[in-house]
């Protein structure tokens, strides 16, 4: 299992967990409908990253010179460190002091999109940034609705289920890419990196 599997699997863990947790605040039929397809989105994931062949080692250099290696190093540490810190202190503050248990997942959005912007420096890939604004974006939109006094479905489906999505979908359109460099290294295939 390679480092960029293994980030890939814990950011759709996370994704398959917001919507799983929040799907329930949903009409009963689009809640289980969410949660299955959620469901099945990471289990199809976790199939397509076994099945994936590891990269030869000659296709190694390719794709390490086309896309950043993940590090689970002191940096990132400190990233996680961060979040976890500020996203307790949140929630503390937020059920005890606010005592408004239903902005809570909009704050835990918002911190995991702020973590984000940090693992995109820590590990030089830019497209985290994009995920980053994404899930801060529903965490934000997710505080202003709770505060605003919404439903809580509507609350759990834009700062829940919609960040959710996202994480699944970026696990899986990050697939999308590595199939690109492997048929791209692959001799005989016709295809180039540049």
């Amino acid at each position: 299992m390679t480092k960029e599997r293994t980030g890939r699997i814990i950011g759709a863990s996370f994704g398959l967990t917001f919507i799983q947790v929040n799907a329930g605040a949903l009409p009963a039929a689009a809640g289980v409908a969410l949660r299955v397809l959620a469901a099945a989105a990471f289990v199809g994931l976790l199939v397509a990253l076994r099945r994936t062949p590891a990269p030869r080692p000659d296709a190694a250099d390719v794709a390490a010179a086309a896309a950043p290696a993940v590090h689970f190093g002191r940096r990132y540490r400190y990233v996680v460190a961060a979040e976890a810190v500020v996203g307790v202190a949140g929630v503390v503050i937020i059920n005890n002091l606010l005592h408004a248990p239903r902005a809570t997942v909009g704050w835990i959005v918002l911190v995991v999109g702020l973590h984000f912007f940090g693992l995109a420096v820590v590990w030089r890939m830019p497209a985290l940034h994009r995920l980053g604004a994404g899930l801060s974006v529903c965490g934000a939109a997710g505080l202003v609705l709770a505060a605003a006094g919404a439903p809580q479905a509507a609350v759990a489906a834009v700062a829940g289920v919609l960040p959710g999505a996202l994480l699944l979908g970026s696990a899986w359109w990050g697939m999308r890419g590595g199939a690109e460099l492997r048929r791209a290294a692959t001799p005989g295939s016709g295809a180039a990196v540049s």
